[in-house]
């Protein structure tokens, strides 16, 4: 290329990252790109493909918003959302962006409009299920209109390897094919190497360029306590650290969401259900609340909650094990998207493994397909036994560097875990079921183990004469609880396997070094309490995140604002976040503005916001002035760009969650 044809060459690139600026300020109301955001919009704004993997809370939508509002043509964004794309658009309309969709919940009227403005150039955005694109008519009407981009928002679901596949995700790579000068994007929160690889692969993007962000979110604490009572454990946890917070429970199975909706709300919790077994009004409405309303505990199963846009979600809580690292990573990125502290909370325990295990194998699938889930299952039971920062082994598991230090907001590092030489007691536990199966032909489940280890006469012991094996009573030296606890971590290490439908436990290839001696067997020493009670207090949280407290001088202004805006939402009848952000807020409370200029320099007040509610903020800051001798002094520059427009993800339109009712 000439001088003059590289001159040419900057000087677009120039006025394409004006414009891709000024776009984000007129729209977003940020001043600047975060991270990996401005290569990603470049990069797709000159036509290329683009591989993102972005923590949740990270900005990935911003990837694709920015490009499709730049580029000519209609962004076509592919997503599993279905109940909440409606949501989408909402907040997307809000900002000024002329956005649409198209799925079963519209009418045949809806769809013909949405075609229309489509064809019409009247579309930023148009958002589509991905079953959708297996129809021939949807096909040939996006060849009749203009298309900027696409975007494969939730792209580990092309994944076999991954925790979310979805079948209809394989077909995707015929966008590439039918479109092959429209830039593709594909985009997911969750990645192994595996999975980045898989993606790549199966939607035929071989001259994609990949952009990898940290996954860390250093906001959250990642907390894991023996399961003693769970249900009780984990209304401590709310009473004693999210009090009026909203969060996400998850449990596996339908019937245990229903008894802890029902504990939590019988004890002073607002809680509701959500399971693909509720009636489709009764799931719409619930998840309306969660949207709309402050304060609201959602206990879901995984059809729940995938990529969603509550921002202010304090915490989440798992009841029961998860059955990979990916998914609950996933899970529990759905909490402080904000960017304020909040809680990853797990209760784990002993026959979360035993049935774990036992899912696996009486579960559908071929050899190779349990052979995945059992290196997820691994992968998962390594993350909770672990006596090393809990964070630095989620990174190592997508494949970052941890700090070598430890991340100081983890329960692991902020009381580290002893641990023991379990030797012996492994090979007492290990030798209790060799005599069963030598000396009396029987198998049998962690509990009646245990009884013979602690030498109790129960009826069952005494029923198979149990009392008088050798190894009876050879385990007193620890609890009942500690027990539960060597025989989990030996299920987790491999040192012991579970068999049949009723969880009975066998020895392993591994197991016979250890009764010969040839092997040793650290243990990770149980807790006299939960973990929880020590190193995360609300207190604790809300000291580290002191930069994001106001002053007490400017809370009535923050909760002023914030009840102007729960008005609007109401009147409205969309979440409150769609109005604006509390960090939006408390840039307003903090910086005081007196004139519409003034405001327009926040950080999330774009161009269309600030003509819908800026008179009805100063107002509010007005009245309050009011009241007051002087208003505070300004604060701080605008903050970057935030994760705007992803949304809760719902399973496919025709296909229930995968988890039998009973599970537990």
């Amino acid at each position: 290329m000439g001088v003059s044809g590289e001159m040419a060459e900057t000087a677009a690139a120039g006025r394409l990252d004006s414009e891709t600026l000024a776009t984000l300020h007129r729209v977003f109301g940020y001043e600047a790109f975060r991270g990996e955001q401005e290569a990603v919009v470049d990069h797709v704004v000159a036509g290329g493909d683009a591989v993102v993997l972005m923590p949740t809370s990270g900005g990935k939508s911003l990837c694709y918003q920015i490009p499709a509002l730049v580029r000519p043509g209609t962004g076509i964004v592919v997503s599993p959302l279905i109940a909440l794309m409606q949501d989408q658009v909402d907040a997307l309309r809000a900002l000024g962006v002329r956005a649409g969709f198209m799925n079963s919940t519209q009418d045949f009227d809806e769809r013909r409009v949405t075609e229309a403005e489509f064809l019409a150039g009247e579309l930023d955005l148009l958002y589509l299920a991905p079953e959708r694109l297996r129809l021939e008519s949807t096909l040939d009407l996006l060849s009749r209109g203009k298309i900027s981009l696409f975007a494969i928002d939730e792209a580990h679901c092309v994944s076999q390897w991954g925790h979310d596949f979805r079948p209809d995700y394989l077909a995707l790579s015929l966008l590439g094919e039918r479109w092959p000068d429209v830039p593709r994007l594909a985009l997911t929160a969750t990645a192994t190497d595996a999975t980045h690889r898989e993606i790549t692969e199966r939607l035929n993007m071989p001259a994609a360029r990949h952009f990898v962000a940290s996954f860390d979110r250093p906001n959250i604490q990642y907390r894991i306590v023996p399961k003693t009572d769970p249900r009780r454990q984990l209304l401590s946890f709310l009473r004693e650290e999210h009090a009026g917070d909203a969060g996400i429970v998850y449990c596996l199975s339908r019937n245990s969401v229903e008894k802890t909706a029902e504990f939590l709300s019988s004890n002073g919790v607002e809680a509701v259900p959500y399971h693909a077994g509720l009636d489709a009004g009764t799931r719409a409405a619930h998840q309306s609340r969660f949207l709309r309303e402050e304060g609201l505990v959602v206990v879901a199963t995984i059809a729940f909650g995938m990529g969603i846009d509550k921002p202010d979600v304090r915490f989440v809580a798992h009841l029961d094990l998860p059955k990979s690292v990916e998914g609950y990573y996933q899970e529990t990125g759905r909490a402080g998207r904000d960017g304020l502290p909040s809680t990853a909370w797990m209760a784990y325990g002993l026959n979360d493994v035993i049935q774990q295990r036992k899912l696996i194998q009486s579960g559908e699938g071929d050899e190779a397909f349990r052979r995945r889930a059992q290196s997820h299952l691994d992968a998962m039971l390594g993350l909770c036994e672990t006596v090393q920062c809990r964070r630095g082994q989620l990174l190592a598991y997508f494949g970052q560097d941890p700090d070598a230090a430890g991340c100081g907001n983890c329960d692991t590092c902020l009381t580290p875990p002893e641990t023991w030489d379990g030797t012996v007691a492994a090979q007492k536990v290990l030798s209790t079921v060799v005599r069963l199966k030598r000396e009396r032909g029987q198998k049998f489940g962690a509990g009646q183990i245990i009884d013979i280890l602690l030498g109790k006469r129960t009826a069952k012991v005494i029923q198979f004469d149990h009392d008088q094996l050798s190894v009876f009573g050879i385990g007193e030296e620890l609890t009942e609880g500690e027990w539960r606890g060597v025989t989990r971590q030996l299920l987790a290490q491999g040192l012991l396997a579970v068999e049949g439908e009723y969880g009975t436990l066998v020895l392993t290839e591994a197991s016979g070094a250890v009764l010969r001696r040839e092997r040793e067997v650290p243990l990770r020493k149980e807790p006299k309490k939960p973990a929880a009670a020590r190193g995360g207090s609300r207190g604790d949280r809300k000291a580290k995140a002191a930069a994001a407290e106001l002053p007490a001088e400017l809370v009535p202004a923050f909760e002023a604002l914030r009840a102007w805006r729960g008005e609007q939402a109401r009147e409205q009848g969309v979440p409150a976040y769609v109005i604006f952000h509390d960090a939006t807020l408390r840039e307003i409370a903090t910086a005081w503005p007196t004139s519409v200029a003034q405001l327009g320099g926040i950080s999330g007040v774009g161009e269309k916001k600030l003509a819908t509610y800026g008179e009805g903020v100063l107002a509010v800051l007005a009245g309050l002035a009011g009241e007051q001798a002087s208003a505070p002094a300004p604060g701080p520059a605008p903050a970057s760009a935030g994760d705007a427009g992803s949304g809760p993800h719902d399973w496919p339109e025709d296909e229930p969650e995968p988890e039998p009712d009973d599970w537990i």
